[in-house]
């Protein structure tokens, strides 16, 4: 079943009206409505094309938080051969909003690390929504320093609307987590690479994306709040959000243009959620390119470039 937008109702209509046509069809052999049925199918498609190149701040926003669009499992599973998960931090619990482990990707050792929201209603509380505690965090330098230790890129997949700001969270020092994660990405020796898949929300993102290069998928989005929590603080109203998520610049495109991220992934039309393995396997090619632009660069490098990349990072807007 589709789960659709409240940006998406006249494509559900018309889409609602074929399959009723084809139902209606199914139970009356006699009925001939194929080509009723397709005339829609066309003008839907056509419909999706139109809408999804044009969307707002405030939709990729929505098209970013989409249920079915993939996820930080399904790309491991997907892209990533012999994954094997490290839990725990060795100092309070394991954090199941934050996965990762060791892993080949095209037969090369590395260590995968990302934000998983789930996929039901089960999975979501289980997985706290993908805003991971402190615990998370920890976990996540625990891995960069095996990677640092064994010379193995370090890839994230990044989708969170931040880290958890619960009372637990912060009385386990929540910010110093993310702190010394953020500290982490900038000292490891090899190769990092970040893809924001969904949501990347402030420090909660940060924490593992501060990489030699970050990629955007096409109607992802990165910002330090989320425009509902940006619209409270200016407006005092979070249905401003529309508003906030367009002063912001929130979009891969303007982030872009700033020089925030180093390339935009292209997503089926319909977004990825319409196109799973399409938009997996595109995020996948990326990669490897990303890793490949990075070959014979030694350590001392890889920290310089990192270093200068985050201090050089939207001069450009300034400029202009």
């Amino acid at each position: 079943m589709t789960n659709y937008l409240d940006f998406e109702r006249p494509l559900a209509e018309i889409e609602g009206k074929a399959e009723e046509l084809r139902a209606m069809a199914r139970q009356n052999e006699d009925m001939d409505v194929e080509s009723e049925a397709a005339a829609l199918d066309k003008k839907a498609a056509d419909m999706l094309v139109d809408m999804y190149a044009k969307l707002t701040p405030w939709r990729k926003c929505q098209v970013a938080r989409h249920p079915d669009r993939p996820h930080c499992k399904d790309y491991i599973a997907n892209l990533f051969t012999e994954y094997t998960p490290l839990a725990g931090d060795r100092n309070f619990a394991e954090d199941l909003a934050l996965m990762g482990g060791l892993a080949r990707f095209n037969d090369r050792p590395v260590v995968v690390i990302g934000h998983e929201k789930g996929n039901d209603t089960k999975s979501r509380i289980e997985r706290n929504f993908g805003m991971a505690r402190p615990e998370g965090y920890r976990k996540a330098i625990r891995l960069m320093e095996i990677a640092d230790r064994f010379n193995m890129p370090v890839i994230s997949l990044v989708d969170t609307a931040g880290a958890y700001p619960g009372k637990g969270a912060e009385e386990r020092g929540q910010s110093e987590a993310i702190a010394r994660s953020t500290e982490k990405c900038l000292q490891i020796g090899v190769p990092m690479i970040s893809v924001i898949i969904g949501e990347g929300g402030s420090g909660g993102a940060v924490a593992i994306a501060a990489a030699n290069r970050v990629a955007m998928l096409e109607h992802s989005v990165y910002s330090v709040i989320s425009p509902e929590g940006c619209a409270s603080i200016l407006w005092k109203n979070p249905e401003k959000m529309r508003e906030a998520a367009e002063a912001m610049r929130v979009t891969a495109q303007d982030l872009h243009y700033l020089g925030v991220i180093d390339r935009i992934i292209g997503e089926p039309v319909g977004g990825a959620h319409r196109g799973a393995d399409q938009a997996m396997t595109a995020v996948g090619t990326e990669i490897q390119a990303l890793l490949t632009s990075m070959k014979g660069m030694d350590r001392k490098a890889l920290i310089h470039d990192r270093r200068k990349k985050f201090l050089d990072m939207g001069a450009r807007g300034l400029a202009a």
